[in-house]
This record gives C-alpha cells, sequence and structure tokens, in this order.
C-alpha cells in the first residue's frame, strides 16, 4: 500500500462527515482522533469491515502505529512514515510541538519510540504529512504532502536547536541536566527542589498556505483534496497508472505536472505532480 492506493481509496469512499462516521463505529471520541482513523483507512482500504478484520487488514499493512507523544502516527510496511495533523481553521499553521518538521524519518532519531525503531528492519523511511481541516465535525480540506517537498533538510532545524541549547547551557551558575529538550535547569532555589523545562515549540505554515502558487482551495465546495509528489518519488509508485486511469473517468480528480520549489532552495524548481479532487 502507498499514497496512489490513499488517493484512489478517497475518490472511491470519500467520507467528510468523519466525526459521525467514526464515533458511530466507535472508533473515535472527537474530530483528532476520527481524522486519524480516516487516514489509516484510507492506506489500508479497511473501510465496511467489522472490528476483527479492520485489526487484521491495519496489521497486514502497517508495521507501527503510534500514540500523541512520538512521531509518526503511523508507518507502512516496507513503505513510508504517516504524520496526521488536524487543524480547525483555513489558514491554521501545524502545531508539532517538540518535534521540527522533517524531510525524512529516520531510525536513529531520538525522538522516535523503540516501538517505532524497532517495528521492522528500516533506516529511514519518507514521511506524508496528512493535514485535514476539521469545521462544525465534518472534513473540509485534506493535504497530503511529502516533507521532502514541504520542508528544509534536517541540518536546517537541528543548526537553531544546537545553537540555543549551548546558548542555555552557557548560562554561569546554574545545574544542568542532560536532556533531549533545549535545556533542564536543576536546583533553581536554595532548597533545590525546584527545576526549570526549556521545550522548543515548532510550528509550520500548513501545505495550503506553503503551495499557494500551484493550487486554490474553491471554498464554496463541499470538500478539498490536495496532493503533491514529486517526480521522482511519482516515478517509483508503480500503481500510478491505476490513478491516471481514473482520472479519465472521474470529472473531480485531476492529474496536472508542476513545478515546486526547493525547500532548502526556492531559487531551485522541482518536477512534481499535483492530484486534486472535490466535491461539490
Amino acid at each position: 500500500m502507498n499514497i496512489i492506493d490513499a488517493v484512489i481509496n478517497l475518490v472511491n469512499k470519500p467520507v467528510t462527515e468523519v466525526v459521525s462516521y467514526y464515533k458511530g463505529h466507535n472508533r473515535a471520541n472527537n474530530a483528532g482522533e476520527a481524522l486519524e482513523e480516516y487516514i489509516k483507512d484510507l492506506f489500508a482500504n479497511s473501510f465496511g469491515l467489522n472490528e476483527q478484520a479492520r485489526l487484521q487488514k491495519m496489521s497486514e499493512v502497517f508495521s507501527y502505529l503510534g500514540n500523541n507523544s512520538n512521531p509518526p502516527d503511523a508507518m507502512l510496511k516496507k513503505g513510508d512514515a504517516i504524520e496526521i495533523k488536524k487543524i480547525e481553521t483555513n489558514t491554521a499553521s501545524l502545531a508539532l510541538n517538540s518535534s521540527y518538521p522533517k524531510q525524512v524519518l529516520r531510525s536513529d532519531s531520538t525522538m522516535i519510540s523503540s516501538a517505532c525503531r524497532n517495528a521492522e528492519v528500516w533506516d529511514k523511511k519518507d514521511i506524508v504529512y496528512c493535514v485535514g481541516v476539521v469545521q462544525n465535525n465534518s472534513l473540509k480540506h485534506l493535504a497530503m504532502v511529502y516533507g521532502y517537498d514541504y520542508c528544509a533538510a534536517e541540518e536546517c532545524y537541528s543548526k537553531v536547536k544546537t545553537t540555543i541549547k549551548n546558548g542555555v547551557e552557557s548560562i554561569p551558575n546554574v545545574e544542568f541536566a542532560d536532556t533531549n529538550e533545549l535545556g533542564r535547569v536543576n536546583k533553581v532555589d536554595p532548597l533545590g527542589i525546584t527545576y526549570l523545562r526549556v521545550r522548543g515549540m515548532w510550528g509550520i505554515e500548513n501545505p495550503w498556505t506553503v503551495f499557494n502558487y500551484i493550487y486554490n482551495r474553491n471554498y464554496s465546495n463541499k470538500f478539498n483534496f490536495m496532493c503533491v509528489i514529486n517526480s521522482d518519488k511519482w516515478n517509483n509508485l508503480d500503481n500510478r497508472n491505476a490513478l491516471i486511469d481514473m482520472e479519465k473517468s472521474k470529472e473531480c480528480l485531476k492529474i496536472s505536472d508542476v513545478k515546486i520549489k526547493n525547500p532548502n532552495n526556492p531559487a531551485q524548481l522541482r518536477d512534481a505532480k499535483l492530484i486534486t479532487f472535490y466535491i461539490k
């Protein structure tokens, strides 16, 4: 299974009333959980299954299903990592908290859990950001973009993090402890019982803002979908012809050739596919 399967399943089985749908199946308690379950169903094609059959299907497709504390939200077996984000307004940014954006997910990352690291034999995975705008319990817009096309290389973010961390730790006459955060100061008070955690709170503009030079939503539609896939990735997806064939019979589905900015150097442009779908 890959992103092409997810797009095909979305076109065939769009679920815009995600909250009521997944609450009705006792699989979600809120909009964020409902969006996550929908994205997992899109990649696994596990719609319409009873709970036992759905769990079996999930175990066949995913090597890891995550938690709220560590990225990613899911990993496809021998495939991409998936990060799912819900926002509530059309222009809102994504809150990434202590984890900066990633072009790829690496198995040696300190931000992932041991369960994720040991889920399968892997070194690095491309990461797909799936971002949904959920308003009044309805999914209004959905975007799927690869980290490689969306954000800069890791060194861009780690350099800033390291510079801040080193600056904090250079403060004289305070006791620091080892931490994956920007810093932790122990024994702040005379009794030595108070500590200070210094945490990074990363955020990134949403995909519609980032790619507004190639795509703009029609807000009169009931639902809008956007997917950006760079040409190198697209050409390695062996089921892409299934989506190309589907486009011929689906008026609301379109695949376009576009040029997108290199996140590490916007002066350079990359060839990519823009896939759009809408429901009036």
